[in-house]
């Protein structure tokens, strides 16, 4: 681990905390939770890195372009979303003879009006909010912690991911282990691209779209 300032461990420290308690405490949940987690962890970032906190997260500015973001990364979101209709699901049913449970989408079937909020929603909740708490920030703060050797980044997939499946529960047990292998395949991905965040966005944005959609037209 790199020589760190006081700044640079508190500041985390504390960030999760309160993340942590949004997530667990009494505080009532939103559909707008992960957005003002965003907020928080913009701000956090912007004291711990004295007014630059975006390339902190990922953002980086020379892979904000249209190849990567309008070529590369649907691509990647679209083999993913057939590796998780076709591979993933099916897998992990088997496994645990247990249905994803889908039950909350079923609103979603023909109906253009609420198919297009839940959109909004996801892109701004999932796409961003997702990506910024978990990869942009939590897996990044333990590779600043700790390193990215192989079994680093392993026990940092592991935590991170099987937060993630945590805490999409209304899914069930199938949906949450669905979730945590979809979730490490990110992880990779960000990885492999150097923590490119705005890839992974656009990866998260349109794999949430493509199942919107199939819930949309009733092939899920």
């Amino acid at each position: 681990m790199k020589k760190m300032t006081l700044r640079q461990i508190v500041i985390p420290l504390v960030t999760i905390a309160i993340i942590g308690l949004m997530y667990f405490g009494p505080i009532t949940r939103t559909p707008f939770e992960n957005i003002i987690i965003s907020i928080i962890i913009i701000i956090a970032n912007y004291i711990e890195y004295k007014g630059k906190p975006f390339s902190a997260l990922g953002f980086k500015r020379v892979n904000f372009n249209a190849k990567n973001l309008l070529f590369h990364a649907p691509l990647v979101s679209l083999c993913l979303f057939i590796f998780y209709v076709f591979a993933v699901v099916p897998g992990i049913e088997m496994l645990t003879g247990v249905p994803i449970d889908y039950s909350s989408m079923s609103q979603l079937e023909g109906n253009l009006e609420i198919t297009i909020v839940w959109l909004l929603i996801v892109w701004a909740t999932a796409g961003f909010g997702e990506e910024i708490i978990f990869r942009g920030y939590l897996m990044r703060q333990f590779v600043k912690f700790f390193g990215d050797s192989k079994i680093s980044l392993a026990i940092n997939i592991i935590i991170i991911c099987g937060f993630f499946g945590y805490m999409h529960m209304q899914q069930g047990i199938t949906g949450q282990l669905v979730v945590v292998i979809i979730g490490a395949l990110l992880s990779i991905i960000f990885y492999m691209r150097k923590y490119d965040l705005w890839f992974m966005i656009i990866i998260h944005g349109i794999f949430n779209t493509l199942g919107i959609l199939s819930f949309y037209f009733g092939l899920a």
